[in-house]
């Protein structure tokens, strides 16, 4: 039974239907606009914006391939994803497809793992915006992480209409500075104005020590930092059991993904990194914000670190969203607490949400104690605990394929291109970044955690299946 199939109560409810609300109980208040830019916005945020000045500290321009690259794993990840959504729709998503292709023990830690992917994400984007606070203020970084906080908690808490409105407009934030980053840097090559015009070159991508001056090596090890960029891609998918026309929408938005890599990511970064020259970056500093004040663009620097801002915000919205989201799907299987269920009049799960927020509240204690080290502290957990929900998205597209292929299940009307090939080698790309972080010795410390987790969830499922053993939530399939 999934969650698409049972009511708050857990008892038999009806299908999905495309009237105001769903099976689900949520209410369709997501229309294409919305959609489409949550997809867009989704891919732009702390990693690219923050998370890059290390990355090119550590790669040099080579930075440039491995956005490259890591773009075409994460279509082939989406297109995956596209082929389960049209196959059957539902919020629960991920967990559900786990638990339909894998069995009730894989939905469980993949339902309880994204919804730690996202509370760490959301550390993460609030100990960045405390970041990027400093610029103009000099405030302790756990205040406004703590502000942020309560900020972005209290929009949940209204409708996700509001939720889709605030996330249209935060990408549209986040678009338009990057495009108009491009742009400004496209005017420094060809026409020469800014103090960089004198050395502003595409050469830049390989005088200084060449495309790779750190070697192969140093390239390799920044696939953990690029691959944190991307995470959020797959929201798309949480937001499909509160689509107006998930069918038609949700193709339409993750068919953006190649052009918005190849702009946002490879563009942007193809162009700062002509303008000024890669050794002038450090780490823990903003690119976009570095690039402008070495072309003398005050003013541009203090307008990218708002922007950068409202992309760590957004990041942290999208956490809100999809927490309480991931825990009712959970507990409407006998997976989680029976009061993870409920929802408001306007349904949003109210508890899940706020269960969430307030362990949210940890990265202000960590900002706290370390404004330092705060940011690199959470990132390498939360690129291991997000990638899970991307093997997952990988391993039941192919057991969906495998069974539609055989006539046990209807074909999707959304076929990933060059499955099961293009899902194999996502799958050892992503294995590639596992053994790139257990090299990296400040990453490594999220693989040490790995297992820990994983024993606490397996601890978890069997007492949860000991306490209900007649469950249709813990029967093998």
């Amino acid at each position: 039974m999934t969650s698409a199939q049972v009511d708050d109560k857990g008892q038999p409810g009806p299908q999905a239907v495309d009237t105001g609300t769903t099976g689900e109980g949520y209410q369709r208040g997501l229309g294409a606009r919305q959609i489409q830019m949550i997809a867009i916005g989704g891919a732009i945020g702390t990693g690219l914006f923050l998370g890059a000045g290390k990355a090119i500290d550590r790669a040099g321009p080579s930075l440039i391939l491995a956005y490259a690259i890591a773009g075409l794993v994460i279509f082939f990840i989406m297109r995956a994803l596209g082929e389960l959504l049209m196959y059957r729709p539902v919020s629960g998503s991920f967990s559900e497809y786990a638990r339909e292709f894998l069995g009730p023990f894989f939905g469980f830690v993949t339902g309880w793992t994204y919804w730690l992917f996202w509370v760490v994400t959301g550390i993460t984007e609030v100990t960045a915006a405390a970041t990027y606070m400093t610029y103009w203020w000099d405030i302790p970084q756990w205040l406004s992480a703590l502000v942020f906080t309560v900020i972005l908690y209290g929009a949940n808490l209204i409708s996700v209409k509001l939720f889709g409105e605030l996330e249209f407009w935060f990408s549209m934030v986040k678009v338009t500075a990057i495009v108009g980053m491009i742009l400004i840097c496209a005017g420094v090559l060809t026409i020469g104005f800014s103090d960089a015009a004198d050395t502003a070159t595409v050469a830049n991508l390989w005088n200084d020590g060449g495309f790779f001056p750190e070697g192969i090596g140093g390239t390799l090890m920044t696939l953990q930092i690029v691959m944190f960029a991307f995470l959020a891609v797959e929201l798309v998918g949480v937001t499909a059991g509160e689509s107006k026309d998930p069918k038609t929408v949700l193709p339409k938005a993750i068919n953006t993904v190649p052009w918005r890599i190849a702009v946002f990511y490879v563009g942007a970064l193809i162009m700062i990194l002509s303008v000024v020259p890669w050794s002038t970056f450090q780490p823990g500093v903003s690119p976009f914000v570095a690039a402008f004040e070495q072309m003398g663009l005050g003013v541009g620097a203090a307008i990218v670190n708002f922007v950068v801002l409202t992309a760590a915000l957004s990041s942290c919205n999208s956490g809100m969203y999809s927490t309480g989201r991931m825990l009712r799907d959970l507990a409407l299987n006998g997976q989680g607490p029976k009061a993870f269920t409920k929802l408001t009049k306007n349904g949003l799960p109210l508890v899940g949400t706020t269960f969430s927020a307030g362990l949210m509240l940890v990265g202000v204690w960590i900002n706290y104690q370390w404004p330092g080290e705060a940011f690199n502290y959470v990132v390498s957990f939360a690129t291991i605990s997000g990638m899970w929900a991307w093997i997952m998205i990988l391993v039941c597209q192919l057991r969906y394929r495998a069974k539609a292929d055989r006539g046990e299940l209807p074909q999707s009307t959304f076929k990933a291109p060059g499955a099961p090939f293009s899902s194999w080698f996502a799958l050892g790309f992503i294995g590639l970044v596992i053994v790139m972080m257990a090299v990296d010795k400040d990453a490594r410390i999220s693989l040490y955690c790995a297992p820990l987790w994983g024993l606490i969830l397996g601890v978890s499922y069997l007492v949860l299946k000991s306490r209900n053993p007649g469950s249709t939530s813990f029967a093998k399939r």
